[in-house]
């Protein structure tokens, strides 16, 4: 039997259609069994996948900690260090870490081609762990931006490899839930990162230890990763058909696993080149949906969403309200709309969370832009300011924050997924760097109710992007979003 996938696969790699699609029997119903509507014996059990999610969801909760790591402990670390007050430093701090998520995300999709995406997360574990050993131990500034720019490496291999891993190894019935729960593990790093962050005021040095806390789960990542299953869909591609199966058998059950290899079939015919072109994605057949992917990143990000979490404290500190308090209402905000993300994301669908997400965002920023003009006064502008961005939290964490990663990975064709995404992510960090780096001197330059008007404005731009460029995937599988979406040659 094992000599026969591999005679069939081999025969895949030189492009011989009809040999694969015979050798497993396709046929419609099988098909539909991996889609989750198989009338014979019903869906595979989503207990079979869930815990290689939770793993893989670890990346995410470490993504989250590093970002909301310096929220409350900027402070404290700009005196010990030596650059308190100095406001384009402290942007640094920030920037800097974006800036090598950049850098990884360059890289993410060769990474995760070449070496498949169990190892990926294992590299991806290494820098956060050097990086946050060496915040730990900075004596300057230039010790923390070092630090930063290794975590930042890893921040940005992190999130395109655990989309990926998301996508390909889930079940399509249960693919948004799971997909949520990327959404989830990253909010529950960032309260981790705000609770851990709360001595940090009172305790001096506090802060390194914030840093030192993170090694551990980067060091669970890469020893449980080693005992995970790999993608189905990446050892398909690599002609690893029985490897595939068996993977398969692990995630699905064994009665799926025929239906399963039957779906990947559909559309990796073996005429894909071993390498995949820039010029591919920029100018070929590919170039629609990478647009189409790498604008929702740049209005998610120009949304504002990420200024919030990098200085809320700042923010609320202007305001009159404590840190610590609008900080655990920010966390309490980002949960319940990621618990609603969680249960509905398989119901409600893709564009519709997104249109709701950025609308709602929308009406958050413009009240938050109203407290900040004279038509309000006294005690009503501390309460819309919180209101307006605890809304915009709430919102966001909706749709706007675990649907774009999602459904990109959705998405894009099999043998473009990897490199696509990179190229996404990199421009998701390329303008959260910049929204780092500027936003308290564009909030001193500006004022919050010119920069507010400006995030409202994107906000419902996306929604008008994504009404008219947006194709629902739920409840579809990979194989049959691809079809939908990708030209004929």
């Amino acid at each position: 039997m094992r000599g026969r996938h591999v005679d069939s696969y081999s025969m895949y790699k030189r492009g011989t259609r009809d040999h694969v699609i015979n050798t497993y029997d396709y046929d419609k119903e099988q098909v539909r069994l991996l889609s989750g509507v198989g009338k014979d014996i019903g869906n595979p059990s989503w207990k079979r996948s869930f815990p290689y999610i939770l793993l893989a969801a670890l990346s995410s909760f470490l993504f989250g900690y590093h970002l909301g790591v310096v929220n409350e402990t900027l402070e404290s670390m700009s005196h010990d260090l030596g650059f308190h007050g100095d406001t384009m430093a402290e942007g640094l701090v920030v920037s800097t870490c974006l800036g090598g998520a950049f850098v990884g995300s360059l890289f993410s999709g060769s990474i995760a081609d070449g070496v498949g995406r169990r190892r990926a997360f294992q590299l991806c574990a290494l820098p956060l762990i050097i990086g946050s050993s060496m915040s730990a131990t900075a004596k300057n500034l230039w010790g923390m931006l070092l630090g930063r720019l290794f975590v930042g490496t890893g921040m940005g291999i992190g999130p395109p490899v655990a989309a990926l891993y998301v996508a390909e190894v889930s079940p399509a019935y249960v693919r948004g839930t799971y997909g949520s729960c990327s959404q989830l593990a990253t909010c529950l790093g960032l309260m981790g990162a705000l609770f851990i962050g709360f001595p940090a005021k009172q305790i001096e040095g506090w802060w390194r230890m914030c840093f030192w806390a993170s090694v551990a789960p980067a060091a669970l990542l890469t020893l449980f990763m080693e005992f995970s299953v790999e993608s189905p869909h990446w050892l398909f591609k690599r002609g690893r058909g029985a490897d595939a199966e068996a993977e398969f058998e692990k995630l699905l059950g064994g009665p799926y696993v025929k239906g399963a290899m039957a779906e990947l079939s559909k559309s990796q015919r073996g005429d894909e080149a071993d390498t995949v072109k820039l010029s591919e994605l920029f100018y070929g057949r590919h170039r629609k949906v990478v647009f189409m992917g790498s604008s929702l990143f740049a209005l998610q990000q120009l949304s504002g969403i990420n200024a919030v979490f990098y200085f809320s404290s700042t923010v609320f500190k202007s305001a009159g309200v404590p840190s610590e308090s609008a900080n655990i209402c920010v966390g309490i905000a980002n949960l319940l709309g990621s618990l609603f993300a969680l249960v509905s994301m398989d119901k409600l669908g893709r564009k519709a969370l997104l249109i709701a997400s950025f609308s709602g965002m929308a009406v958050a920023m413009t009240i938050q832009a109203t407290s900040a003009s004279s038509l309000v006064s006294g005690s009503s502008v501390i309460y819309l300011s919180v209101g307006g961005m605890l809304l915009f939290v709430l919102t966001f964490a909706m749709g706007a924050g675990p649907v774009p990663g999602l459904l990109l990975s959705e998405m894009f064709p099999s043998r473009v997924r990897a490199k696509a995404m990179s190229i996404c992510m990199a421009v998701h960090w390329m303008i959260n760097s910049l929204v780092g780096l500027l936003f308290l001197r564009l909030l001193e330059l500006l004022g919050p109710l010119v920069l507010n008007t400006i995030f409202a404005t994107f906000c419902l731009l996306a929604v008008i992007f994504v009404k008219k460029n947006v194709l629902e995937t739920k409840g579809k599988s990979l194989q049959d979003i691809e079809i939908a979406l990708l030209p004929p040659v």
